[in-house]
């Protein structure tokens, strides 16, 4: 049973990495995975609803931040921040977009971000190859900038809310890292790039919008007001996150229904109150992470992420190698799979009884989780296809993954090594 098991799980991972190939979507693999491993393992009904509680706080989470930034995006919120950069000069315009990318990155989503991103890249850049530098610094600084705070990124998020982490401990240890990484093939790159950019000319993108440039600011910061409220609620309230950005999301519903109800008149398709914005929202992201999180917990009632966690500590026992491997893996594996078999595999450990020195890098804020929320998140971007921020960049921008694993792999891989560095530099301090 448990060889079929891990047949099953490696095929459905298979077809997940080879998506674009075969033309079939991986949420509808990840359900199929989900459910069949569940019908062949021995389980109880209390393991089902725990892990589908487990599994539903992540998923109304992102429901609710995807719905807050697709809110945002929708008034053009974002390119109140974009458009406020003049400069033409290719090097100086090369760090300013992954210091804007990286600071957004730690708020928003990835995938959100690197968007946003490449449509601001397209006004201002022309030329092709030029492009596809800056798009892949803009990979590597979205994941960079979404390792280091609880809710830049889906694995930090996981790891946030079953208290692997804590929102100010993980910004205080990964933020250095997380810079460095970005800062190493950024300088690189600038020696790559010579003389000014050209331009496009911007076009009006408000005429389908009935708001003014000042509600557009308001929209703006409320948008991210409330996504940086839910940390503060969870520390003040203990309650979870999910709870938070739901809170957020109905202040956000009550001021966009305030604002609607103000403007008499208005044709439907210049009107964006929140029911409309929920039908643009990706569900099928949602669907996806259902399906493989639930697939990982079939594997953890079935005793085998035990038997994996065995392994690597009789066999590696270090921490540090542990995660670089699993770095490795996320530049070709999906990273919500990782850590979530990383998180079956190692269970978070208590300060209440005693512990040997190893296992307390296994308790809340413990090293091994920093390091699996840095390792996974910028692991990504050593292949183009590690990242959702990856990949949408690859499929905006055209850009061929050996042209990335050519010129982009080499200098990833050497932030990611520096990064970790870093973070054993610190943690001697």
């Amino acid at each position: 049973m448990a060889l079929l098991l891990v047949i099953l799980f490696i095929s459905g991972y298979i077809l997940i990495a080879l998506e674009h190939q075969t033309g079939i979507n991986k949420s509808a693999i990840a359900l199929l995975l989900g459910i069949l491993l569940w019908t062949l393992i021995p389980h109880t009904d209390n393991e089902i609803i725990n892990h589908l509680g487990d599994t539903a706080e992540i998923l109304f989470y992102l429901l609710g931040a995807m719905t807050i930034v697709e809110w945002i995006d929708t008034h053009n919120g974002f390119t109140l921040i974009t458009d406020h950069i003049t400069t033409r000069n290719k090097r100086k315009l090369l760090w300013i977009i992954a210091l804007i990318t990286f600071i957004m990155s730690s708020v928003l989503d990835n995938l959100t971000t690197a968007i946003v991103m490449i449509m601001l890249l397209r006004r201002l850049v022309n030329e092709q190859r030029e492009r596809w530098i800056f798009g892949s610094i803009v990979i590597i600084a979205a994941n960079a900038g979404g390792a280091w705070t609880p809710i830049g990124d889906v694995t930090t998020i996981m790891l946030w809310i079953n208290d692997n982490i804590t929102s100010l401990n993980i910004i205080h240890h990964l933020f250095l890292p997380s810079l460095v990484s970005l800062i190493i093939p950024l300088a690189i790159t600038t020696f790559w790039l010579q003389g000014e950019t050209q331009p496009q000319q911007a076009t009006n993108t408000s005429t389908a919008l009935a708001i003014s440039r000042r509600e557009q600011i308001t929209i703006l910061i409320i948008g991210i007001a409330s996504l940086l409220f839910v940390p503060v609620f969870k520390e003040f309230t203990n309650l979870p996150p999910f709870m938070g950005i739901m809170l957020a999301l109905g202040c956000v519903w009550t001021y966009s229904e305030v604002l609607y109800n103000r403007k008499r008149n208005l044709p439907l398709e210049k009107i964006h109150r929140i029911p409309s914005i929920l039908t643009k929202v990706d569900y099928s992201t949602l669907l996806f992470f259902l399906g493989i999180l639930m697939a990982v917990a079939a594997l953890q009632i079935a005793g085998l992420l035990d038997q994996m966690s065995t392994f690597l500590n009789n066999k590696i026992h270090d921490i540090y190698l542990i995660n670089m491997i699993i770095g490795f893996l996320s530049s070709v594996i999906d990273n919500v799979p990782l850590v979530a078999a990383a998180m079956g595999m190692y269970p978070l450990t208590h300060t209440n009884v005693t512990l040997s020195p190893y296992l307390m890098n296994f308790t809340t804020d413990g090293a091994f989780w920093e390091l699996l929320a840095y390792c996974a998140g910028i692991g990504g971007s050593i292949l183009i296809i590690g990242s959702a921020a990856g990949v949408v960049v690859m499929g905006m921008e055209r850009i061929n993954f050996m042209w990335y694993m050519k010129h982009i792999t080499w200098i990833a891989l050497l932030g990611y090594l520096a990064g970790i560095g870093v973070y054993y530099l610190q943690s001697l301090l």
